[in-house]
Order: structure tokens, then sequence, then C-alpha cells
């Protein structure tokens, strides 16, 4: 390698180590603040020892079904409800269970172009893949959790 061939790698190295840092920062604030407002919820899912894990997510709407997508690199809550779809949602104050169900090629497609990200989003997140959930009420269960149980009324 020649002098300005070697000097081309180390700048070319450097912009990518300060962009992983953003990366890294924007991520970490936004999982240390998980900001809230009226178009979040809530989702708290359980692990296999049944310890619970709250996390404020973006609220996406689409022929009157709710939905949350996993649009960030750190999603272990997506990983926990994948292997408990059984969790609680709080929206809007209101708690309730909920079965979250992957989707459908169709219904993927159809959300994804209704709640498109933003470039300058997916590039401060690292473009992550984005997965989405569907989240159906439990019919078989009081839509309400007593306070401080990790598990629903059973009717």
């Amino acid at each position: 390698m020649t002098f300005h061939e070697t000097k081309a790698a180390k700048r070319i190295a450097l912009l990518i180590l300060v962009y992983v840092g953003i990366v890294v920062a924007f991520e970490s604030l936004l999982g240390f603040f998980q900001p809230a407002g009226q178009s979040t919820l809530v989702i708290t899912t359980s692990d296999a020892d049944g310890a619970t894990h709250d996390r404020v997510l973006a609220r996406l709407e689409s022929d009157g079904q709710l939905f949350v997508a996993a649009n960030h690199w750190p999603r272990g809550w997506y990983r926990r409800t994948l292997r408990n779809p059984s969790v609680q949602i709080t929206l809007d104050g209101v708690k309730g269970a909920y079965v979250a169900v992957p989707l459908t090629d169709e219904e993927r497609d159809r959300v994804d172009g209704e709640h498109s990200l933003g470039l300058m989003f997916r590039f401060l997140t690292g473009f992550p893949p984005r997965h989405f959930l569907r989240l159906d009420p439990r019919a078989d269960l009081d839509r309400t959790w007593p306070e401080g149980s990790a598990t629903p009324t059973p009717r």
C-alpha cells in the first residue's frame, strides 16, 4: 500500500468507527429514556424465569388492528415475545392481555408501507431489519391485569 492508500484506508476506518459510535449512542439513549407519548404503548413481556420486562414501543394501527415493530438492533422484547406471545399491553393508561402474532407477508407489506421509517431514523439506528407483530386482544382473559401480577385474570 502506498502512503496515500494507507491514509485513505485510515480515514475510511475512522468514519466507520464514528458512525458505529453514533448508532450505539442513539440506541443507548432511546433505550435509557424510552420516550412515551400519544403514539406509543408499553409492552410487558416475560422471560423463561417469569420475570417481566417493560418496553415503550411505537403504536402502529392498520385496518383497525394494533401492531408493533422491532425497529432497532436491541430487541430483547421481540425475542421474548416470540418465545412467549402472551403479553400485557398498556394503551392510553389501560392494561390488557394480548397475544402477539407474526404477520403474513401481505400484512407486513401493508403495515410497513403505511408506517415507513424515514431515512434519517434508519441511518441513526444503523439500518436494522424491521420485524412486525400484530397484537390481538385475548378473548379468553379479562382485559385487565391485577396490580402487581405477571398474568391476566381468567374469565
